[in-house]
């Protein structure tokens, strides 16, 4: 898979906090083969997630932009109910700050950054963006990843994290095992087969939702062109090289049945 990548960690970030963070993504080459290890009980991941959450609400100010937010929740919404959930159970919030990237944490929490509520043409790449993150955690990917870390016995305490005697650094860092390091300065991308099967879901819902499973093609192929010398975060986190995108282009006819046109 490819290697992490190392992005400048925001102001009043620890040194702590980026060596937990750079030692969790040094041990996650390899790990993450989407085989579903499951040695963190769910009840303990989503806690964390839900820890992970609240540090992050604690660091990254939310979004003035009120017609972001509305956006954001009423999307989120359709998407949930769309995967089979009840939107009443889940949080979305957007952020400030100029990160192309969204996340979804074990909890029922959504983040999406400003900086991907301007990139995101259009609802329907919204869904696009939303609905796979929400497939990573139903197909319970973090969950995967985070006893990834354990099996190695990443540089991270996780023992302590598991006991609820975490520090700010090892929250940071299982926020960025979570799916939500960005702004702490370490992007783990997911497996080839959790990318593609956060894309197989990810697909279904939005066409549940009611929205156009074909923008997601529209939507890679802008971030692939965003590429270059300082490429989109979400697309450092989730690769998209043309054979991705045939993939998905492969994907359609079968979600498409479930599109209401």
């Amino acid at each position: 898979m490819p290697s992490p990548s190392i992005v400048r960690p925001r102001r009043g970030f620890s040194r702590s906090a980026a060596l937990a963070l750079l030692l969790a993504a040094s041990s996650c080459g390899g790990g993450q083969t989407g085989i579903g290890l499951d040695l963190v009980p769910p009840q303990q991941v989503e806690a964390m997630g839900m820890e992970a959450w609240q540090t992050i609400r604690a660091e990254t100010p939310p979004s003035r932009n009120g017609d972001y937010q509305r956006r954001a929740r009423d999307v989120a919404n359709r998407v949930i109910a769309g995967a089979g959930g009840n939107p009443a159970e889940w949080e979305v919030l957007v952020f400030e700050g100029e990160e192309v990237n969204a996340f979804a944490l074990p909890g029922k929490k959504i983040g999406v950054y400003e900086g991907m509520m301007r990139t995101a043409r259009g609802d329907d790449a919204l869904a696009t963006v939303i609905a796979h993150e929400v497939a990573h955690n139903v197909a319970a990917h973090p969950a995967e990843r985070l006893s990834s870390q354990v099996a190695a016995e990443a540089g991270l305490n996780i023992a302590g994290a598991l006991l609820g005697s975490a520090g700010i650094a090892q929250s940071r860092a299982i926020a960025g095992i979570l799916g939500a390091g960005v702004q702490y300065g370490v992007l783990l991308p997911y497996s080839r087969n959790q990318e593609l099967e956060a894309d197989r879901l990810g697909l279904r819902y939005m066409a549940q939702a009611g929205y156009d499973p074909r923008a997601a093609i529209a939507f890679w192929q802008d971030m692939q062109r965003a590429g270059g010398p300082r490429p989109p975060t979400f697309l450092s986190t989730h690769p998209a090289p043309d054979q991705r995108i045939e993939q998905i282009q492969a994907l359609i006819p079968e979600v498409m049945a479930a599109y209401p046109r």
